[in-house]
């Protein structure tokens, strides 16, 4: 009898240490990465209100990232309907998404016409802006960021298919 309950005991206390290495050796460390912010002024003359403007289609650009303070993160992609072809660009949230008072989503389709909007405060996760889109590969997306200082940020640039295959 006296075995059984020295068993028991036994087991406990494994279970018990366990537990308690378990816990320390989950403890996290904060770094941080030093990100240098390059802002530059960009004109404003784009139409903010999903006008069509004939202009040249360019190759997409750098992008940069913002203060870890004021990220956000946007996803853009194609909805894949031939009969109504939309780019959705979708908030998924961030730190900065309570400072932050506007991204702007501008779209050049393949002949060169631009439709834009944008995103305003309150921003919250899952809100979403869908511009008309064509059924070509090179529509090219460009996601502005205004930062609460006013300066703007573009943070994504590129091609979005019509459709992915994969």
């Amino acid at each position: 009898m006296k075995f059984v309950f020295g068993g028991i005991a036994f087991l406990v206390l494994l279970l018990v240490v366990a537990g308690c290495t378990q816990s320390s050796t989950t403890t996290t460390v904060a770094t941080t990465v030093p990100t240098a912010e390059e802002t530059t002024e960009i004109p404003t003359t784009v139409e903010t209100t999903a006008a069509a403007v004939a202009t040249t289609m360019e190759t997409p650009g750098p992008t940069q990232t913002l203060q870890s303070t004021w990220a956000v993160d946007v996803q853009v992609q194609s909805n894949g309907k031939s009969i109504d072809p939309q780019i959705v660009a979708t908030f998924r949230g961030g730190k900065g998404m309570n400072v932050i008072p506007k991204i702007e989503v501008i779209v050049t389709h393949e002949d060169g016409t631009v439709v834009s909007d944008s995103f305003t405060q309150p921003l919250y996760i899952g809100k979403t802006v869908s511009l008309q889109s064509t059924t070509g590969n090179k529509n090219r997306a460009e996601v502005w960021i205004t930062t609460p200082q006013g300066d703007r940020v573009k943070t994504y640039d590129a091609y979005v298919p019509f459709r992915s295959y994969n």
